[in-house]
């Protein structure tokens, strides 16, 4: 991965760590009840977990495009005929 990848990826991670730790204290100082916090944060910990599980699939799907990409330049690297120096 290059670098601006990486850091492109820490941001990113960065971002949704603040997401994550927002919510949390806002519902932390939210003027309801125990129960309904509670029920708030099941539902908020279920939605994230189903956001996670489909950016996980996406990257996973961007990843194999890349992989057969490359693989595909090897092959046609590997097939072409080579012209030696005289």
């Amino acid at each position: 991965m290059s670098d601006q990848g990486k850091q492109a990826a820490k941001v990113a991670a960065m971002i949704a760590g603040g997401a994550v730790i927002g919510a949390g204290l806002g519902m932390l100082f939210a003027p309801q009840s125990g129960a309904e916090t509670r029920r708030d944060i099941g539902r908020a910990a279920k939605k994230a977990q189903l956001q996670a599980t489909r950016w996980s699939r996406s990257v996973q799907s961007g990843v194999q495009e890349v992989m057969n990409r490359g693989k595909q330049l090897v092959q046609r690297h590997e097939t072409q005929p080579r012209i030696e120096a005289a």
